[in-house]
C-alpha cells in the first residue's frame, strides 16, 4: 500500500500545475457529492416527514382549539352540560397530543444543549472554530416556520391617524352599546405549538476531517436537523465549511450558547 501511495504521488508530482488543480477540483467535486448525498439529503428528507406529522397534529389542534373556543361563547349564552363535556373532551384530547408532541421531542436535542454539543464534538477533532452564532427562532404556523414581521418606526410627527379623530366621540345610546357587545367575538389567535432553533457554526480544516465531524454530528443519539451546508475550497488544502444546523422544541426559549 505504501509503495503504491509513492507511485501515486510520483505521478502527481509529475503532472503540470494545471493538470493538479483539475485533479484536485474532481476530488473537490466528489467529496461535495458524497456529504449531499449520504448526509444532507437523507437528513432532508426526514425533517420534511417529521414537518408534515407535525401539520397534520398542529391542524386536528387548531380545529379542537376553535371548537373550545365556540363552545365557551356558547356556554357563557346558554349553559348545557352536553355542550361542558364536549369542551371538556376537547380538551383532554388536546393535552393528550401536547404530550405525544413532548414524547416526540425527547428524541431531539433540547435548545439550551445545542450549541455546548456542538463545540464538545469540535473538540475531537482537528477542525478549527470560525464562528458559533444563534438563530432566531422561529414559531410553526400551517405547516411552515414563520418569519419574523418587521418592526414598524415611530410616527413621524403629531398629526392624527387617518379615521381617528382628535375629539372624544360621543356617546352612543344605551340599547346600541348593549347590542354591538352582545355582537362582538373575540378574535381567536392560533397558539404556536412548535418551533425550531438554529445555530450556524463556521469551522475550517481539511476535508477528511470535516467528513468525520458531520458523520460525528449523524452518530448522535439524539437527532439535529440539517438547514444548509456551504464548502469554501478557495485557500486550498484548507477550506471553510459552513452549517446550519435545527432542533424543535415547544418552547420559545433561546438557545444559551
Amino acid at each position: 500500500m505504501k509503495q503504491q501511495w509513492k507511485q501515486w504521488s510520483a505521478k502527481f508530482d509529475a503532472i503540470s500545475m494545471r493538470e493538479r488543480l483539475m485533479v484536485g477540483g474532481a476530488v473537490l467535486a466528489a467529496i461535495v457529492f458524497i456529504i449531499n448525498t449520504l448526509m444532507i439529503e437523507p437528513a432532508l428528507a426526514r425533517e420534511k416527514a417529521l414537518k408534515s406529522q407535525v401539520m397534520q397534529q398542529r391542524n386536528a389542534m387548531s380545529a379542537m382549539s376553535l371548537e373550545v373556543v365556540q363552545r365557551e361563547l356558547a356556554a357563557l349564552n346558554d349553559p348545557d352540560k352536553d355542550a361542558k363535556q364536549r369542551l371538556a373532551q376537547l380538551t383532554l384530547d388536546n393535552q393528550r397530543m401536547r404530550d405525544a408532541l413532548r414524547t416526540m421531542q425527547k428524541g431531539l436535542v433540547a435548545p439550551e444543549r445545542m450549541g455546548a454539543l456542538l463545540q464538545q464534538l469540535l473538540g475531537n477533532s482537528r477542525l478549527k472554530l470560525v464562528s458559533l452564532k444563534t438563530l432566531p427562532a422561529r414559531g410553526m404556523s400551517d405547516g411552515k416556520f414563520a418569519e419574523p414581521e418587521p418592526v414598524a418606526g415611530p410616527a413621524p410627527g403629531p398629526a392624527p391617524m387617518p379615521g381617528l379623530s382628535l375629539m372624544p366621540p360621543a356617546p352612543a345610546p344605551a340599547g346600541a352599546q348593549g347590542q354591538a357587545a352582545a355582537t362582538a367575538t373575540p378574535p381567536v389567535k392560533q397558539e404556536e405549538l412548535l418551533y425550531r432553533h438554529g445555530v450556524q457554526i463556521v469551522v475550517e480544516g481539511s476535508y477528511l476531517d470535516m467528513v468525520a465531524y458531520m458523520q460525528a454530528l449523524e452518530a448522535m443519539p439524539e437527532q439535529l436537523f440539517w438547514g444548509k451546508a456551504t464548502l469554501n475550497a478557495q485557500q486550498y488544502p484548507k477550506a471553510t465549511l459552513s452549517l446550519t444546523l435545527y432542533t424543535l422544541s415547544l418552547d420559545q426559549k433561546w438557545i444559551a450558547l
